[in-house]
């Protein structure tokens, strides 16, 4: 395989997810960064890109956004890293968005979703098949597993009239989830990469995160065992006691494992190359809980020869806060 991406991080809130513009969005990320990270072992970076700062609301390309984005492959480049454009969020689709969107309901807007990759092609494509690589879509949430599996391999056969080489990531549906994997539909083809993620348990990786149900709960917490001790979740009040029991999960290393035999097991039937595009534990996780999710679950990736990508290089999940500051998890080995 041409490109193989090793271990990584992603470079979040920049093209993605951020109302940063002018010299603010810039300077989040910038040529200094993408040394430092060579500098900290790793062989590549995500970059996960957002249509509304890639395009104009006309459709047209947003020049300024496509330069810095070709600007951080070209500092890839003298590093010696790889990169991954990762196609983040849509206009039409958003991971935490659970209605339905029209991506999987109207035919227009799946041919508008693939112009956009044509799009991503023509401004990127020179690079080479060694350096770069394209992700479909980040954490599709179809109504129906062949829902997804219609537009992905939709898309997939449009890039390849453009990129016959590149190698493309294809995830599963619900979030690129583990537990749909056996349901996603993979073309014969050996320049694929399968992709899923991993934030398990959710009590546990996401602790007081305030972007999710969950994250109302801010007592103790431990790994590995169940997140919330049983002598806790009695003090809880109703109704809140009642969901936190259905989300409080039992999590060590084997718990890992077996949650990673639907992906090892379609990646070793199509004979393709296994990699963990996001993971990793929210920064208000207790430091010891937190070190030892990282050792477990980084062991078994390196075990199985799963390439990954961690959640994320500068942000609420980093290896740097928002002030370029090293946090609790920059002295771990996580390549």
């Amino acid at each position: 395989m041409a490109f193989n991406p090793g271990c990584g991080t992603n470079i979040s809130h920049w093209l993605s997810q951020s109302e940063k513009r002018g010299k603010q969005r810039i300077d989040w990320f910038i040529r200094e960064d993408v040394s430092r990270i060579a500098d900290m072992g790793f062989n590549h970076i995500r970059i996960p890109i957002d249509e509304v700062q890639m395009w104009k609301e006309d459709g047209s390309v947003d020049n300024e956004s496509f330069d810095l984005l070709n600007s951080s492959i070209y500092w890839c480049e003298r590093e010696e890293l790889k990169a991954i454009v990762d196609l983040h969020i849509l206009r039409t689709h958003y991971f935490n968005d659970r209605s339905v969107s029209t991506l999987f309901t109207d035919p227009d807007e799946m041919e508008r979703f693939t112009g956009l990759w044509r799009s991503i092609s023509r401004e990127t494509g020179f690079w080479s098949e060694k350096i770069l690589a394209y992700e479909i879509l980040n954490e599709p949430v179809a109504p129906d597993n062949e829902d997804w599996n219609r537009v992905c391999n939709y898309v997939f056969k449009a890039l390849r009239e453009v990129q016959p080489e590149r190698t493309i990531l294809l995830g599963s549906n619900n979030c690129c989830s583990v537990d749909t994997f056996d349901a996603l539909r993979v073309p014969d083809d050996k320049n694929i990469i399968l992709t899923f993620h991993f934030y398990h348990p959710m009590l546990l990786t996401h602790y007081t995160a305030p972007w999710w149900e969950g994250g109302v709960y801010q007592g103790p917490v431990r790994y590995p065992g169940k997140t919330i001790p049983e002598e806790e979740i009695e003090k809880i009040p109703s109704p809140l006691k009642e969901m936190l029991k259905e989300m409080n999960e039992y999590c060590d290393r084997g718990v890992m494992l077996e949650k990673l035999s639907k992906p090892l097991s379609v990646a070793k039937d199509k004979n393709l190359h296994l990699y963990c595009g996001e993971f990793g534990c929210y920064k208000k996780v207790p430091e010891k809980e937190r070190h030892a999710w990282y050792r477990d679950f980084i062991s078994i990736l390196k075990e199985q020869g799963i390439s990954y990508a961690n959640w994320d290089y500068r942000g609420d999940f980093g290896i740097l806060d928002q002030c370029r500051k090293e946090t609790n998890i920059a002295g771990m080995k996580l390549c």
